[in-house]
Parts: structure tokens; sequence; C-alpha cells
């Protein structure tokens, strides 16, 4: 190395503590760790993160907060484009680490670290993201990750801080939890397994309300912007959402998906106000746009999320789609209604100046408005044309 500076994408949990204090140690590195904020940290989990890491040994610590950053550039265009992966899971994790990363190699390029950590496994996504965006931003940056280099189990890595006098709620860190505005993931000794599920402690929201309560979520041309009729800032919108539904242990799943690298994986989440945000928007969509551009929106949000999930964030097709999903949402504005309920939440309905489902035209299903019943006859003909001559050439072929 040039010189013995190296920052640490760094997290406070098990994995990165680690690195603090194999790196110190057995390279006398000067460790300089970076937390970034993507709206998952109180001031109380910042001030704790700091100590810690200066109590294993790091040099110094730098919080850097995106959240603005991150919902303007990604959370946004994921809700445009009602992405969940596998029709499940919110990219709670996948689009968070993009943005920690990019944070990261633009605070190790200002400082002119020559050397870069982070302590991702080497049999899980979050090594290729982090590489992905240190390889392109970075300027000569060399890679240090000591976990996938070693092949640690969370044992090891537990008795190795152990060894060296580091006290930690080793219970607490049997769950490898990462927390944004975008979700909780939960990783465990449950979810390398096929037929376990994580156990109730192991969310971080716990049941606190019973019974049913109402809401109504607000947007405004794709964009939460209110609750209750209270208008908020979008970032403020999710947060708030989160405190409700949370209250009622919404929005816990388990995502089993491919990875990056090719192997099955799975994990818990917890992420009541995405899903809920999702599921509204989508739902006013319906009423907003027309079935081609729901059509064809969907096929580029799909893969969108997937180029997304996978760190490909930084290529350049992903400003093209985000510049089609913008343009969608132009008409897709109004209220939509909500009640909540213990770990469930039913959409009720919507309220918008944009509702295609215009009763001068008719009502599905009662009255047509619009057209006669000889109308109808003459489309459905013409309608029938191409499958009619199908039929009819081939049971010609069969009959003979």
């Amino acid at each position: 190395m040039e010189n013995n500076k190296v920052v640490l994408a760094y997290s406070g949990g098990l994995d990165t503590s680690y690195c603090i204090k194999y790196l110190t140690i057995e390279h006398g590195l000067k460790v300089h760790a970076v937390m970034v904020d993507t709206g998952g940290f109180s001031k109380e989990d910042a001030k704790e993160a700091e100590e810690k890491a200066y109590a294993l040994g790091a040099s110094s610590f730098t919080l850097i907060e995106v959240t603005e950053q991150y919902y303007k550039d990604c959370l946004r265009f994921l809700i445009y484009g009602n992405v969940l992966r596998n029709n499940t899971y919110p990219l709670s994790v996948s689009a968070e680490r993009v943005f920690q990363a990019l944070a990261i190699i633009n605070h190790a390029n200002t400082i002119g670290a020559k050397s870069i950590a982070h302590g991702s496994t080497g049999a899980g996504n979050d090594q290729v993201r982090f590489d992905l965006a240190f390889e392109i931003l970075g300027d000569d940056i060399q890679i240090i990750t000591p976990i996938r280099d070693q092949k640690l189990s969370r044992q090891e890595e537990v008795d190795y801080l152990e060894k060296h006098g580091v006290a930690m709620n080793w219970a607490k860190a049997k769950y490898s939890i990462n927390q944004g505005i975008w979700g909780t993931s939960v990783g465990g000794e449950e979810t390398l397994t096929s037929n376990k599920s994580l156990p109730e402690n192991a969310f971080p929201s716990q049941l606190k309300k019973e019974g049913n309560q109402e809401i109504s979520l607000t947007f405004e041309k794709g964009e939460i912007v209110g609750i209750n009729d209270e208008k908020l800032h979008p970032i403020k919108a999710i947060q708030k959402l989160n405190a409700i539904a949370s209250q009622y242990a919404i929005g816990r799943d388990t995502h089993v998906g491919d990875t990056i690298i090719g192997i099955k994986g799975r994990v818990g989440f917890e992420a009541a106000a995405p899903l809920i945000i999702i599921k509204t928007h989508h739902l006013l969509e319906k009423h907003c746009l027309t079935k081609w551009q729901q059509y064809w929106k969907s096929q580029l949000a799909e893969w969108y999320g997937m180029l997304m999930h996978e760190g490909q964030y930084l290529d350049p097709v992903m400003r093209n789609i985000e510049t089609f999903l913008e343009d969608t949402q132009s008409k897709v504005s109004g209220k939509v209604f909500v009640e909540l309920k213990p770990y469930q939440f039913n959409i009720q309905g919507i309220e918008s100046e944009n509702d295609l489902m215009a009763a001068k035209f008719g009502s599905y299903g009662e009255m047509n408005k619009g057209w006669s019943g000889e109308d109808v006859r003459g489309f459905t003909k013409i309608l029938a044309n191409q499958s009619k001559i199908y039929h009819s050439v081939h049971s010609k072929k069969a009959a003979l």
C-alpha cells in the first residue's frame, strides 16, 4: 500500500467490528470508519456506533447522511415502478447498499485513501454491490475484504474479538440486522435453511396494537405526500407511516431469491411502510393509467429492480428507465384508503380526479352509455377475424 490509511464501510455490527480489530492488529492499518445513514439510524444509534468504533481501535469515525439523495435518486423510482423482488421484497438492503457504496467511495477519494474495506461475506450480494461501485468510481483503489477472504463464520469472528478483549452482546449478534428507511432485513441461522421461520423476537418491531385503524395516503404525481390529510415531505411520510404501521407488526415476510453470484438466498425482512406504499400506489395507478401504460411500465420496472438488486445502478440504462417511469406518473395523484390490523393491511379504495372509471361511459357489469349493442356486435365480429381465419384453415387440414 502507498499509505496505511483504509476506509471501512462500517455498520457497527459483528462483521465490521471484526474488520476494525483485524485490520489494526494484523496489518497495522489506520482504519477510518464510515457509517452511511440511509434513514435507519437514530442519533443514539449513531453515537453508540461511534463510541464502539473508537473502542475497537478506529482512527476516525464519519457519519454520512444520504437519506434525501437516496429517496430522490432511488426510492421514488422503486415506488413509481411498484418494485418488489420476486413479488415479495421491496429491495430494502439491495438499493440501500448501492447508495452506501457511492457515499463511501466518494469519501475515500476525498481523503486520498488508497484502500477501502467492507465486511461482506463471499456468499452474498453485498460484496458485488460494494466492489462494483468501488471499481467504477475509485481511483486505483485496493479493496480489502477480511470476512470474504478468510471464509469466516460468525462464531469465528466472535472468538477472535473475545480473544482480543472485546465484549459485545453476542446474543444480539446472532442475527444480522440491516435497518434503513426502506425496510429492515433480518438474517440468522433460520434463514440459512429452507424450512425454518424467524422467531418473533428476531424482528425489530413487535406487536403493540390490537384492533384496526383506518388511514389515508395522499399521492401527487406518484409520490406519497400526506397521511390522514396532513401534508408531508415524502421522507417524513414514509417515516410516519412506518411508525404507525409497525405497531401492528405489519410488513414481515421472508424473501427467497437468486443471488448475483448464482446461488439461492433467503432473508427475513420487515418493511411496513414500503409494502403499504407500493400496494396503495399500484392500486391508484390501476385507476389512473391506461392498460398499455401499466403493461410497459411493469416490464421496465421489472428490469429496473433486477439491475438495482444486482448493483448495476451506475449503468446509464437506469437513467433511461427512470425517465420513462417518472413520465408515467403525471396523472397518478389522489388519495388511497387503508385499514391496518395486526400483521396485515387491507386497501379499501381510492379517490382521484384522474380516475378512469368515468361513469359517463358506463358502469362495469351494469350499464353501457357510450355505445350500443349493435356497436359491440360489429366490434366482436371484426375482433374475431384473426382467430376465425386460423381455426378455419387448420380445422380443414385436420379433417383431411
